[in-house]
């Protein structure tokens, strides 16, 4: 049961049970009087009219009725002060009854008592109320609120939320038990950060290796075309035959698996460091094997802030989908600034639609001819490229080429 209900049902209860003794006080009627004081009273009284004091002065000053034998209606008001119960007492003088003196002793005593125990009443009730009503508070506070945390962080952790800690409060009892969730909190929340680390390692690892393999892949595919046009024998195109085929299907098993992998991971590690700018060089001379690469200008020498490997792939990336989009010989030109060198990409194909070339470098788009073309393709060769050249400092530029053709430009720093 809530602390809340059980406040109200105690209020209640405590209210209802100083009403019934509150209308028993009311409907009281057995009550003692001090005959004592009365008669010292009513002897005062007698002594004042014995000395001449005014009755009408006496009765305001000792709260009684004063009558005397003389008054024509001394036997009715005498009648009428026994009917009513008042206190009657003799006015005598020298042993001769002179009159009466009344006092309304049992309404006086009556009051008087109501009062008084009412007043006992407010006060005993009023103090167990309070008191109850403060321990009820001291419950709340000291035992109940510690499990009412306890409940809401629960209810965190329950839901995967390891980062809000269970505070601890001065006098909790239940100091230690909290300490001891709290440290539960911590190790699950650890534990889960060593498993998502983990995990995200593994997965890094899958998305390298499957884009790492991308590469060698394409060089057989380009190897495979090469011999296919330079050796005619049957046999020899049988074999290369085979092998062409079984690089198109590791070439889709890896692009579905690096697909997958990406959607969870976002992206790939990428380590720049200090190259020489010969490096490009050497990787524009493996290209060979996709296709004719005319190099208008030899490659600006510097140093260059560079992943090798990813600046590899995203090389590989430009020049593949150039030799299978376009079919035409690619043209690589450079050129340096104080800041980058820039490396210019260009073939003679029929280009890109204007309103597609800012989406090629999205996620798994395709532009509408390389849809229509019947060739396998993932969506992702200029995404990530243009990840791996922010991710090193430069960038990555798409744009129809004058005259016809695309020309695609990385922009890569200097150190």
């Amino acid at each position: 049961m809530k602390l809340k209900v059980i406040a109200v049902l105690y209020t209640i209860l405590m209210l209802a049970c100083a009403l019934v003794l509150w209308f028993r006080i009311e409907a009281k009627t057995e009550y003692q009087l001090d005959m004592l004081d009365l008669n010292t009273r009513a002897d005062a009284v007698g002594a004042a009219l014995s000395e001449g004091t005014d009755r009408d002065a006496l009765e305001a000053e000792y709260n009684c009725e004063i009558i005397l034998v003389s008054d024509i209606d001394y036997a009715t008001m005498n009648n009428e002060f026994i009917k009513h119960g008042r206190s009657v007492f003799d006015y005598r003088q020298d042993g001769q009854i002179l009159g009466k003196v009344a006092f309304d002793a049992r309404g006086e005593e009556y009051r008087q008592t109501v009062i008084k125990e009412k007043t006992q009443l407010v006060t005993v009730f009023g103090s167990a109320y309070a008191a109850g009503i403060v321990l009820l508070i001291v419950i709340w506070y000291f035992y109940i609120r510690p499990f009412n945390k306890l409940k809401v962080f629960a209810s965190n952790v329950s839901k995967g939320n390891l980062d809000m800690p269970l505070n601890m409060t001065k006098h909790n009892y239940f100091g230690a038990f909290t300490e001891s969730f709290d440290r539960m909190r911590e190790e699950l929340k650890l534990s889960a950060e060593r498993e998502a680390a983990a995990n995200r390692s593994k997965q890094e690892l899958v998305a390298e290796l499957s884009h790492d393999i991308k590469t060698p892949v394409a060089t057989i595919k380009a190897t495979c075309e090469v011999m296919e046009l330079k050796h005619k024998n049957p046999d020899v195109q049988e074999k290369v035959a085979v092998i062409k085929s079984k690089a198109d299907s590791v070439e889709h098993l890896v692009d579905n698996m690096f697909k997958a992998t990406l959607d969870e991971l976002e992206e790939l590690k990428v380590t720049p460091r200090e190259e020489s700018s010969l490096i490009i060089g050497d990787m524009l001379n493996d290209l060979r094997f996709y296709g004719e690469v005319v190099r208008e200008e030899e490659i600006p020498q510097c140093l260059i802030m560079a992943d090798e490997l990813r600046l590899e792939q995203v090389i590989d990336n430009i020049a593949g989908n150039s030799f299978k989009y376009a079919g035409t010989p690619l043209e690589v030109s450079f050129s340096a600034d104080e800041e980058n060198v820039h490396v210019f990409f260009s073939d003679r194909g029929p280009g890109v639609p204007e309103d597609e070339i800012a989406m090629l470098t999205s996620k798994f788009y395709r532009g509408t001819a390389a849809s229509n073309s019947g060739k396998n393709g993932s969506g992702l060769g200029l995404f990530l490229a243009s990840r791996f050249m922010e991710k090193m400092g430069g960038g990555l530029e798409i744009r129809n080429r004058e005259g016809g053709g695309l020309t695609v430009e990385i922009v890569v720093r200097k150190v």
